[in-house]
């Protein structure tokens, strides 16, 4: 049988509040019966707690900045990995979630830098482009029977009707092919 909350708030030095809120994020955990062990809780809140709060108070500020300017990485053209730290048995610790916030934050501030120096494409744009593009070269095959027929009528000796349809029969049987191709838009 441990301490109630309350009681181990006092041990500690802090608010019942702030050991609430220890359990609830994962930094210390309570025994089965709802009360904390003091000894497992102190080791705990240790190896989960990023830095004594005094302390932390002080330096706050510019350690943050000193973070996230360390941990923005260059821009390049590839999208990096995120690499988590694992997990402890007891879920996240408090630094590892910091851990994996700042690496976040590098990435948002990655592609945003890419969006202002117009680096990135919309992709609906893209989209619409590349449709357009592909309308406009159906209809150029399309017209190109009845541009092409008479001409090679004439050249082969034979009726440039018949030439137009069995031209324009195959030219549909290709583009209906090329359309069973579905490109890859990721």
């Amino acid at each position: 049988m441990g301490l109630s909350i309350r009681a181990y708030a006092r041990h500690r030095g802090v608010s019942h509040v702030a050991v609430k809120k220890a359990i609830d994020t994962g930094r210390i955990t309570a025994l089965p019966d709802g009360t904390i062990d003091p000894d497992t809780a102190d080791a705990q809140w240790a190896q989960n707690t990023l830095q004594p709060r005094k302390a932390a108070a002080a330096d706050k500020a510019p350690a943050t900045k000193a973070r996230v300017a360390s941990a923005t990485p260059p821009p390049s053209r590839e999208t990096p990995e995120v690499a988590t730290p694992p997990l402890s048995a007891g879920g996240t610790s408090l630094l590892q979630a910091r851990t994996v916030n700042e690496v976040l934050k590098a990435q948002l501030n990655k592609v945003e830098l890419a969006h202002r120096k117009k680096e990135l494409v919309d992709r609906a744009q893209a989209v619409a482009h590349v449709f357009k593009l592909a309308r406009i070269e159906r209809d150029a095959w399309l017209n190109w029977p009845a541009r092409i027929s008479g001409q090679m009528a004439s050249a082969l000796g034979v009726d440039a009707h018949q030439m137009h349809v069995a031209l324009e029969a195959a030219v549909r049987e290709h583009l209906i092919e090329l359309g069973e191709l579905r490109p890859r838009v990721d």
